[in-house]
């Protein structure tokens, strides 16, 4: 059989797919992480769209290896403190000399460590605390606040994290019921 037709046969059985579909990703990450970001917006303060939006941009849609081979879905990087698994893979990090180097990112047993260790990670770090004075419904001063206070390196992140909240209407997890409150009731 010749290899033509096994990449055939293997995309006709789902082995191998033709097309990425972000629609359908961001949707599927969307439904599989939304209670997570409201549980966390509720421990911390940290809006769950914003939570949902940095999670679609910087795991590719949960799609990116950092996120599928070290559940790492925010893209945080070791730091000099961090005692727990990691992981290494070419981003934005250079030698002396300017060429890129492998940069050291957290790894995580699990999807809910990461989610977790990120708002931490913000919770925690001196140059995050501006954000915790923004309201929790606030995601435009979040996305701002998170590149101002040296989140991402791209000039552009807000405004694609606002891109994505607005686009997939992720504000609406942002007013969502109190999770803690609901399961007291019951």
């Amino acid at each position: 059989m010749s290899l033509f037709r096994v990449f055939v046969f293997a995309a006709s059985i789902g082995l191998v797919s033709f097309d990425f579909n972000p629609e359908i990703a961001a949707n599927d990450y969307i439904e599989s992480y939304k209670e997570l970001a409201i549980v966390e917006m509720y421990r911390t303060g940290i809006p769950a769209s914003i939570t949902l939006a940095q999670g679609l941009h910087e795991s590719h849609y949960g799609t990116s290896k950092l996120a599928t081979e070290a559940n790492n879905h925010f893209g945080i990087k070791c730091k000099s403190y961090w005692t727990g698994k990691t992981y290494f893979h070419k981003d934005d990090d250079l030698n002396k000399r300017g060429q890129l180097i492998e940069s050291c990112f957290r790894a995580y047993d699990s999807d809910i460590d990461s989610y977790i260790d990120r708002s931490n990670f913000l919770m925690q770090t001196d140059r995050y605390s501006v954000l915790f004075e923004y309201d929790k419904t606030d995601y435009v001063s979040w996305a701002y606040g998170l590149k101002n206070c040296g989140y991402a390196t791209d000039d552009m992140y807000s405004e694609k994290l606002i891109e994505k909240i607005e686009k997939y209407n992720l504000s609406v997890y942002d007013s969502s019921e109190d999770p803690f409150r609901q399961l007291i009731r019951h």
